[in-house]
């Protein structure tokens, strides 16, 4: 049975297959309107999510499918002691497949050791993401035509950020990607990642000013530093707002520049930048969307 875990699991070409079936539902969305018709998505959430659960909520009732599930874990039988493989084993009897949030790096995968359902990872701790992944891979395609030939600025939290490090993962294995990877000297990638990139022979190169790098990126992806990843109130306070991107910021970049950014932000995008059309993080909402349907098609697909 197929899961969504790691990003990586995945062939370049299944993703590129992926994305394929996302632009046929953007652009036939009534062929697919009754697709998952009496399948059901149960949504286990042990952490906050606005984005990611409600957009798999709206991509398996798009596809005429139901939902159920838990948006919080003190909502759930997780507050009595179950554990994670029991949780799953049971809410495998009442649904055809599970997307689940955990604070806990691997928690989807110890459920996919048990589930009797596909499992979908909408986010472990602070290790993987692929969902949102999938959304920025389709953001970058539709924006530039390509995800290929492309320098890409990583901006913010890159040791903690999830998004950041599946990301990464995935582009490393399309030609001639490079990265620019932009953060305090803190909260630089983890060692296994740059391990990762030179192994597999993709440049990259760690700089702390956004203002010195910014007119050569193609894509700039920002992140939040993220107060719940810091054992340290301290240190949380002195870093949060080490990079904010603002008009003055823009105006040094090229004009062809796509900025992402997984959201939710605090205040490291100013406001005044979302009327720039190189700001593109609300159509990568929008995108993710898509890309959970065309992953929700395909995983019970492979299920039967």
């Amino acid at each position: 049975m197929r899961h969504m875990l790691d990003i990586t699991d995945w062939s370049i070409e299944e993703i590129n297959g992926l994305m394929d079936t996302a632009d046929d539902i953007i652009a036939h969305p009534e062929d697919y309107a009754h697709a998952m018709e009496r399948k059901k998505l149960a949504t286990l959430f042990y952490e906050p999510s606005t984005r990611t659960r409600l957009s798999f909520e709206a991509a398996m009732i798009e596809l005429g499918g139901h939902v159920l599930g838990f948006s919080e874990a003190s909502s759930s039988s997780a507050s009595k002691g179950e554990s994670v493989s029991d949780t799953v084993r049971t809410v495998g009897c009442y649904a055809d497949i599970i997307a689940m949030r955990h604070p806990k790096e691997g928690a989807p995968t110890v459920a996919a050791q048990v589930s009797p359902v596909p499992i979908i990872n909408a986010g472990d701790g602070g290790h993987n993401h692929p969902t949102q992944t999938l959304a920025d891979l389709l953001t970058i395609r539709r924006e530039k035509g390509r995800l290929n030939r492309l320098v890409v600025g990583m901006c913010g939290d890159l040791q903690f950020g999830r998004t950041v490090h599946s990301l990464m993962n995935a582009m490393s294995r399309y030609p001639e990607i490079s990265f620019v990877l932009i953060s305090p000297e803190e909260l630089r990638i983890p060692g296994y990642l740059r391990e990762n990139m030179r192994k597999m022979d993709v440049p990259f190169m760690e700089v702390e000013k956004l203002e010195d790098v910014i007119g050569s990126l193609d894509i700039l992806y920002m992140t939040r530093v993220q107060r719940e990843r810091f054992f340290n109130e301290a240190d949380y306070v002195r870093l949060k707002d080490s990079y904010i991107l603002d008009p003055e910021k823009m105006a040094l970049a090229s004009a062809e520049l796509t900025v992402l950014h997984p959201l939710p932000r605090v205040n490291e995008i100013s406001h005044s930048v979302d009327k720039d059309p190189r700001a593109c993080y609300f159509k990568q909402v929008l995108y993710g969307k898509y890309m959970r349907e065309a992953l929700i098609l395909k995983l019970l697909e492979a299920k039967a």
